[in-house]
């Protein structure tokens, strides 16, 4: 590698989106590193920064020029490079001169196809510093802003308006312009704190000289570990556990340069509220962490905000944030109060002038669509029906509510808390809050049999709706969250055990909707999509995509039945005798490929003659896997099938299955039939590796 030095890359601009500042952040990192693999530029690790005011990315010992690199530039076949005489024809001439060589200089390549002139010659590998501007701009081309701006009179665009660029490689500055800026050497510090600019002297001392001098922690992971180490100690010094969300720390985390915990204290009243409401306010609306009992993990009327400033005066900061979230704890007590004069019911009767989708029909039609799926689902699995039939006629009431108005992530826990409320029986009211489980990635699932069918229905209602009028989602759109909703419904039948058929569970769904809207078509689409979210769900969880494909092959349609078989394969993989029977299931697989043998040909015992066809056909019938394949026991199935290994072997080495005879070979194959069709009540072995 040439010398190497590091490259800082610094946009100072006006406050960004804090809910998009990681994803520019580590774009722009990526961004940067295939523009530098593009040009061969050697570079060792590669940093991003992220705060506010600032992107930046740090390349550790990035090369100070690209590799020198042999080109080789191919000509005229040699046949038709020089004449009978051995003379160079006008076509080698030409090629020689496009070379800026005399005819002689030229070299022969040969290859499979025949003989060339070619001419080899090594270009010099291009100054680091001059291609850096080019791949700058390029990387914040292509990053993923979904509206750009413009500012003052000029035409460049960026998500905000860009303020400074530094461009460091090493000590040099590298003079460019980028985003309609004069790259230099100075940054700035911390808006309050040190508005000053502040010289860099060299690339790698970027996040070090910014900490120490200007106020701002520029690494944004470091500066998310300090935000969560200040709110949890500001929540133990008051005698609490602060409730540190993922997502509020990430936001937070964006919307400071130099974060201070202050704690703070609203009126005990608002503690008779329901704790999601408190909790839904100071988190979704002030970005507060609240705090609770550490014993009992009750709410305390406390909370911790984050500042972005080390005040002289910390008190008048804390009188501050108390003074915010007063009338925000009291419209929510408003909200609470209002929605309770009037039971959850009596909010039903707004929902048939709610559009769910214009094609869809109203929330009334979706809540009638939800009942008769679900009690289909419930008789299935012999459930109590009446309480279904209850909780889905109040499942979307809530979506009516003030409360619900005016924090949608409450929609459910809300219908929960007004269904308590209203007296209605504690299996139905927890339904309405698991009907929308798992709300995200890796959520808890529903836990009450009321809710589990309540979840399924709702989901599968949606999907089904959704792909018969528009069908699959594509690309990165999908406004009805049909891929986290498709994933929901697996992840419950698969991990709550449910004998549901999901072939059987949307041909139903497609009943609830007007006649010709959900056809055959959409019905085959969405088990379709459905199976390849199931398969995303299991190469997650360490399952190989082979043993996927192998149980997939035979179609199961129960998600719980698929799981199981995915389990015994994954495990009888492990036995030793499983590579010689996989092999067999692809010997018997390419044998029967070969004739047009009856499926339901069974082996006739008066037909065997070999020892160890005879010795095979007796195992077989003596193998207990067709017990446990009909109680759904595929781990046994196989196991039993295992023992058959050595008999399998001995008559492949022994036996010649195709032979003259044709009622013989046509009785061995049908042995070899019987065989292969009890591994493919579990999964068809023979596509494993």
């Amino acid at each position: 590698m040439t010398e190497a030095r590091d490259l800082l890359v610094e946009l100072g601009v006006e406050e960004l989106p804090p809910k998009a500042l990681q994803g520019l952040a580590q774009a722009l990192a990526e961004n940067m590193q295939r523009g530098l693999r593009d040009e061969r530029l050697e570079h060792g690790e590669c940093s991003w920064y992220a705060t506010p005011r600032r992107l930046a990315v740090l390349v550790r010992q990035l090369a100070a020029s690209q590799a020198d690199n042999t080109v080789e530039k191919r000509g005229p076949a040699l046949s038709a490079a020089y004449n009978e005489a051995g003379e160079p024809t006008k076509a080698a001439l030409g090629f020689a001169r496009s070379c800026g060589v005399e005819p002689e200089q030229l070299e022969t390549l040969e290859t499979d196809k025949g003989k060339w002139l070619c001419h080899r010659h090594v270009a010099r590998g291009a100054r680091t510093a001059a291609r850096i501007p080019d791949i700058i701009n390029q990387a914040l081309t292509d990053l993923p802003i979904p509206r750009r701006m413009r500012w003052g009179a000029g035409d460049i665009e960026f998500a905000r308006p860009v303020h400074w660029v530094v461009l460091l490689f090493g000590e040099e500055l590298i003079h460019s312009r980028v985003l309609g800026m004069e790259t230099g050497r100075e940054t700035r510090g911390h808006r309050f704190h040190h508005p000053a600019p502040v010289q860099l002297d060299v690339a790698g001392e970027y996040a070090e000289k910014l900490a120490a001098t200007a106020y701002v922690v520029a690494d944004f992971k470091a500066r998310r570990e300090r935000v969560r180490q200040a709110v949890d100690q500001a929540a133990q010094d008051g005698g609490g556990k602060a409730l540190v969300d993922a997502e509020l720390l990430d936001e937070t985390t964006a919307l400071v340069e130099w974060p201070v915990a202050v704690a703070g204290t609203f009126a005990d009243e608002f503690l008779t509220l329901p704790p999601e409401v408190l909790i839904a306010t100071m988190q979704g609306h002030q970005k507060y962490f609240p705090v609770v009992n550490p014993n009992d993990g009750r709410l305390q009327a406390r909370f911790v905000a984050v500042a972005n400033i080390e005040s002289a005066d910390p008190e008048q900061v804390k009188r501050g944030n108390e003074r915010v979230i007063h009338p925000r704890l009291s419209d929510a007590a408003f909200f609470w109060q209002r929605d309770r004069t009037r039971t959850l019911e009596q909010f039903g009767e707004g929902l048939d002038r709610v559009v769910f989708q214009q094609k869809l029909g109203s929330l009334a039609d979706k809540t009638a669509r939800i009942e008769a799926l679900g009690l289909y689902m419930a008789e299935q699995l012999a459930l109590d029906q009446d309480a279904y039939q209850r909780a889905a006629r109040l499942a979307k009431c809530d979506l009516l509510t003030a409360m619900v108005a005016e924090f949608p992530e409450l929609q459910g826990i809300m219908g929960r808390c007004y269904a308590v409320a209203s007296g209605e029986p504690a299996a139905v009211a927890q339904a309405l809050d698991e009907q929308y489980m798992p709300r995200h990635a890796g959520d808890r699932l529903p836990q009450g049999p009321t809710g589990r069918i309540l979840a399924l229905a709702d989901k599968l209602d949606t999907l089904m709706g959704m792909f018969a009028v528009s069908g699959a989602p594509s690309g990165d759109k999908d406004p009805f969250g049909l891929r986290r909703a498709a994933l929901g419904c697996l992840r419950i039948m698969v991990e709550c055990a449910l004998p549901l058929d999901l072939e059987d569970c949307i041909a139903r769904a497609a009943t609830t909707f007007p006649q010709g809207l959900a056809t055959q078509d959409a019905q085959d689409a969405l088990f379709d999509f459905m199976q390849e979210r199931l398969r995303g769900y299991y190469l997650e969880q360490g399952v190989s995509a082979t043993v996927f494909d192998a149980v997939q092959a035979g179609r199961p349609t129960r998600p719980h039945d698929f799981h199981l078989r995915a389990l015994a394969v994954s495990d009888f993989l492990q036995r030793p005798e499983a590579a010689s029977l996989v092999a067999a299931n692809k010997r018997i697989r390419n044998l029967l490929k070969q004739t047009a043998l009856d499926d339901k040909l069974e082996p006739d015992p008066a037909l065997l003659r070999e020892q160890t066809e005879i010795a095979l056909y007796e195992q077989l019938c003596a193998c207990p896997a067709s017990e446990h394949l009909e109680q759904g026991d595929y781990r046994a199935a196989l196991l039993a099938l295992a023992g058959l290994r050595d008999a399998v072997d001995a008559f492949f080495d022994e036996v010649m299955v195709l032979c003259e005879d044709r009622a013989l070979s046509n009785n061995r194959l049908a042995l070899l039939s019987a065989l292969r069709g009890l591994f493919l009540a579990t999964a068809d072995l023979s596509r494993l590796q």
